[in-house]
């Protein structure tokens, strides 16, 4: 008995070093809450976005300066009981009881703008500044952008790409505008293609659905779904390159600004 709590003894140190190490670290940094990361982190495009839902919803009551409400000057960056973003975004949500502010039912993509907006308001300039046009987004995603020969839209076009009929309340616009720009480098690991090699040497591509242990399930070149078992295989690789072409030079800042809008108009079938 006593060679066994000995034995154990090494391991019970080093897991107090462990939540000791942990614990400092917890007390020297905080919390990590992007949330609380100072106004300059957000992205361009999310505050050019929030800056045009502030004016749609929000000025009635607070203002273009956003300083029309007693105790709250949002260019100053002060607020009433909000502290960090977290904090923000469950007041835009939730409203505030007894008070005009109502609840605001904005979806990922407007919340993320909203926040961005408010964060930089003070610095943020809009002149020159121009809004996409959603009508033209869609022609060129009909059109040039040759997007519907593997996106879906709203039951309609192939599944080799993922469904685009939500994309809007899903992406914010930075997302959707590097998607376009460098698709490699905002593809997300769900979205990632493989390519599989049976003993007999059929190779099986496509778009990666579900994996577990034992089993994954792709949508192939063909569009059919195919369950695949990882043990009749020789190879298996998830490829971490985007088939999806770059639009950086085919086309304009107007024109990605165009898609951008048209993507973001994409929030499902009501």
């Amino acid at each position: 008995m006593k060679r066994s709590k000995l034995a154990q003894r090494p391991f019970w140190k080093q897991l107090l070093l462990q939540t000791v190490a942990l614990l400092g670290a917890a007390l020297l940094f905080g919390p990590c809450d992007y949330a609380q990361s100072p106004p300059g982190i957000y992205a361009r495009a999310d505050i050019e976005y929030g800056a045009r839902i502030y004016t749609a919803q929000c000025t009635t009551c607070h203002g273009v300066t956003g300083d029309v409400v007693p105790g709250v000057d949002f260019r100053a960056g002060r607020f009433k009981r909000i502290t960090s973003d977290s904090d923000l975004r469950t007041t835009i949500t939730a409203g505030v009881p007894g008070t005009a502010m109502p609840p605001f039912n904005f979806d990922a993509a407007e919340l993320a703008g909203i926040v961005a907006y408010l964060r930089n308001m003070r610095d943020y300039d809009a002149r020159g500044v121009t809004p996409g046009d959603a009508a033209r987004g869609q022609a060129l995603f009909d059109g040039s952008g040759n997007c519907r020969s593997c996106h879906r839209v709203n039951g309609q076009g192939p599944r080799t790409a993922p469904d685009l009929s939500d994309i809007g309340a899903l992406r914010t616009v930075d997302i959707l505008q590097r998607t376009l720009i460098d698709p490699g480098g905002a593809l997300l690991p769900q979205n990632r293609s493989v390519r599989a090699v049976t003993r007999d040497g059929k190779v099986i591509e496509g778009r990666r659905l579900n994996e577990d242990t034992y089993t994954v399930q792709l949508i192939d070149d063909q569009g059919h779904l195919v369950s695949v078992d990882k043990a009749g295989l020789r190879e298996y690789t998830v490829i971490k390159t985007s088939a999806m072409p770059s639009y950086k030079d085919k086309f304009s800042p107007r024109d990605v600004a165009d898609m951008v809008a048209y993507l973001l108009s994409l929030r499902g079938v009501k």
